[in-house]
Formats: structure tokens, sequence, C-alpha cells
């Protein structure tokens, strides 16, 4: 199908999203999300709306940047045995800091020792913290990083199994399919999660996190490469915020609502993007792009229509409260 053929549909549906917040065309059997355990914020959106969840990803585990070694970096601040979550898993993650460190998994893929000891103890932590399920982050790889990335993978989950932690879930870039193609995962990951965001991310110009043009695309790609049943679609609850000379930070849709009304202005939805919008003009000018129920209604739609029926949010605790409604 060729590209101009998506626009109306996907355009049509984010404005009727909109109006009337209507459920999508086909809903996902099943819906997660990822918490931020050094936002308090999310810990009280768990809390709220923990139950309405099929899993939420509350376990942070970082790999150290120079042994490779899991470390706790955050606590985990949701009780276990309240009831408000149906099933607990882990992220495992090269991000520490404010980046992904591509040579963490360079190092351990050149000494099995390290990677062996590294993935069993990730795996015994998930199993002690009653984690069901891992989903593996190794961003910033590229191509020629592909067998690093495919064998850090395999280990990670041949710990995971052996420990009986599952599903193993492998997060990768909605559009890059050179450094993270399907077929490296096909063998070790129990699922595929594609981030469908940052189509404009923090250092590029302002503009949209997610279209409905552009997740019907990208995730039509993955879907082409392996099939709908074997993803799981990633959605932003989140926005960006543009300053003149500087990198972009991340917002959520409270602080949108908060900085449109300071500076008198509103949060107007963009025909093209189906995403809300506000800017400030001057010298301390600015420019916002954030996601709401509106456009999560139409995401969902997307994936529905494309057969995939696992949803998943990042993150709790930036989300429009109409989300919930």
């Amino acid at each position: 199908m060729r590209l101009t053929s998506l626009v109306a549909p996907a355009i049509s549906l984010a404005l009727a999203a909109c109006a009337s917040l209507p459920l999508p065309r086909s809903t996902p059997h099943e819906r997660w999300a990822f918490t931020a355990p050094w936002d308090p914020r999310s810990s009280a959106s768990v809390a709220a709306h923990g139950a309405q969840l099929d899993a939420i990803v509350l376990g942070w585990i970082p790999l150290d940047t120079l042994s490779g070694q899991p470390f706790e970096l955050y606590p985990d601040t949701v009780a276990r045995g309240s009831g408000v979550v149906r099933r607990r898993m882990a992220i495992v993650t090269s991000y520490v800091g404010s980046a992904f460190h591509p040579a963490v998994l360079r190092q351990l893929a050149l000494d099995p020792d390290a990677l062996g000891r590294s993935a069993a103890a990730v795996a015994q932590r998930a199993r002690r913290e009653g984690d069901r399920g891992l989903v593996l982050d190794f961003e910033g790889m590229t191509g020629p990083d592909s067998d690093v990335t495919r064998t850090v993978v395999n280990a990670m989950s041949r710990a995971a199994r052996a420990a009986g932690v599952g599903p193993v879930i492998v997060a990768v870039p909605a559009s890059d399919t050179v450094a993270y193609p399907a077929r490296f995962f096909e063998s070790s990951a129990d699922l595929l999660l594609v981030m469908l965001y940052d189509q404009h991310w923090a250092t590029s110009p302002p503009g949209t996190i997610a279209s409905p043009e552009w997740a019907r695309r990208t995730l039509g790609m993955r879907v082409a490469e392996r099939g709908a049943s074997w993803l799981v679609a990633a959605l932003p609850l989140y926005g960006y915020l543009w300053r003149p000379n500087s990198v972009a930070t991340s917002i959520g849709f409270d602080d949108a609502q908060r900085l449109a009304t300071e500076a008198g202005t509103t949060l107007s939805r963009d025909p093209a993007t189906a995403t809300l919008h506000a800017a400030r003009e001057g010298a301390d000018g600015w420019e916002l792009w954030v996601s709401d129920a509106g456009l999560l209604a139409a995401l969902d739609g997307v994936a529905g229509d494309l057969g995939v029926h696992r949803v998943a949010l990042w993150r709790l605790g930036l989300e429009d409260p109409a989300v919930w409604r």
C-alpha cells in the first residue's frame, strides 16, 4: 500500500479520537506499561491504575559500564502482594547516567565468562524479585554490532529460561531494521517490542512524537519481517519541550498543560499528525509536542488494524488522565 493512501484514514481516526475518545477499532488483548522508579509520579500512577494493566515493568536492572555486571540503581517502590500489579516484569538496560553504552555489550560479547556471569546474575535477580518477564533494552547499537547484540541477547535469554523467568522481550527502534533485524532474535526472544516513539527526538527539530501515519508505516515494516503475533507495540505517553539552542527535555501531559497556561496559549491538535502542540514566541520561547488520550487511541487503532494485540505504554506518571477513562 502506498504511503499517501494511509494519511487520510490516520488523520480521520485521530480527529475522531480527539472529539469523543472512542475505543480503537481493534483493541489490544494485552496492555502493559513501564514505570520510572526515579519518579514518584510513576509510583502514584501504578497505585491508582495498576489493576487496569495486564503487566507492569517495575524492575530496573542496569549493566555496569565497566564490568557489564548488573547492579541496583533504583529500589522497587511497589509492594508485592498488594493486588495492584497483575504481572511484574523488569527491564535490563545499558542505559546508565544519561546515555546508552553500546561499548558494554561489545565488551561482554568478547568475554564469554563475563557475559555468562552477567546473564546468570540478571536471571537470578529477576527470579528473586518475582519478575515474570524481562525486557532487554540495548539501544545505540549499529549495523556492525548486530552479532554483538545477538550474542548478548542469546546469553540473557538462555539464563532467564534456565531460571524459569519469561517471556524474554527485546526492545527495538521502530524503523532500524539494519542494527535490529527481527531475524536475529527469532531463536532467542519470545517477543519483539517495537518502540513506536521518538519520530522526533531530543536533538532533532521539533515535531510529533509518533504520528499515526508514521506508526503504521514503521510497525507495518516489523509485521512484514516476522508477523504480528510476535510483536508488542510500545506507545508514548510523554512529549518533548524544545527551547532555542538546547536539547529538548521530556515532559508529561500535565507539564504541557501548565506551560501552555503560563504562556497564555492552548494545546491544539496538529491535523497532520494528530498530536497536541503549543509554542511560545520571543527570546524565551519554546515549542512542545505531547501525547494525549486522543493520539493514543489513534495509535491503538493502528496497532489493532495491523493485528498487533499487545500494547506497552512508556511511561506511567506522564500520561493524560483521560487515558484511564
